[in-house]
């Protein structure tokens, strides 16, 4: 894997996008996982703001959602798939028929997670696949015991990530369960993408890249990775020891 640390946040979004934007131009109609959350919102603000400039064209690609609470869709404020509406599908002006988000409303979420690895087969391989990492080490719903060859799977969420999650809502949120993609899609993409970034990410970020390899931190897969990118900030770098 490549450890790539920026000198700050901006610094680490504008590399991101810049890598996004190079395998658009090299392949227009690549697959592309998207992540939510606070880390990669810089990175959509300037790949839509590119695609405003004629930059760069997201008009033939694909795009998948990497997870989402169960129980939640797109209308619901705080959830992953309304995030990636709001910061990218939306302002890139992407069509619906171009991306696959989880249903995590439906009665049968093993049909849910089919018809997620169906999609990835058909329009895949994942050129790019972007994730972030939890304080407990996942990535995605990935928690902690995941089974490493596990493809688009549903199970219950960790109590730090409950607690954690409770950020994205505005009042506090009954979460039991995730549905994300699997460690293996991460296994099979072009560039799997780690992003992280803040000082409060320095500790799991050490233990990912410099500790055991080991399902009880699934972010530690990324050592396993040859072409793995991690993307840092100072920040989020500087607990690690051989100070990349």
């Amino acid at each position: 894997m490549k450890i790539l640390t920026h000198k700050n946040y901006n610094e680490m979004c504008r590399a991101a996008a810049d890598i996004i934007v190079k395998q658009v131009q090299q392949k227009p109609d690549s697959l592309f996982c998207l992540t939510s959350g606070d880390t990669p919102a810089g990175i959509y603000k300037l790949l839509v703001q590119y695609a405003n400039e004629g930059k760069v064209d997201f008009s033939q690609c694909w795009f998948v959602g990497l997870d989402e609470w169960v129980g939640m869709d797109k209308n619901d404020a705080g959830s992953c798939t309304n995030f990636l509406y709001e910061t990218f599908f939306i302002p890139a002006k992407i069509s619906p028929s171009q991306m696959m988000v989880f249903d995590a409303k439906a009665a049968d979420l093993d049909a849910s997670c089919a018809a997620m690895d169906s999609f990835i087969k058909q329009h895949g391989p994942l050129a790019i696949m972007l994730v972030g990492v939890g304080m407990n080490g996942h990535i995605g719903l990935n928690e902690p015991g995941v089974n490493f060859n596990s493809y688009a799977h549903h199970s219950p969420l960790a109590p730090i990530t409950v607690e954690v999650g409770q950020k994205y809502f505005k009042h506090e949120t009954h979460l039991t369960e995730g549905i994300t993609l699997g460690l293996k899609h991460l296994q099979e993409a072009g560039i799997p993408m780690l992003l992280a970034s803040g000082i409060k990410k320095a500790g799991i970020i050490a233990t990912a890249l410099e500790g055991n390899v080991t399902n009880e931190v699934p972010a530690s897969i990324f050592q396993t990775l040859s072409s793995g990118h991690v993307m840092l900030d100072e920040d989020a770098a500087s607990g690690l020891i051989n100070g990349h």
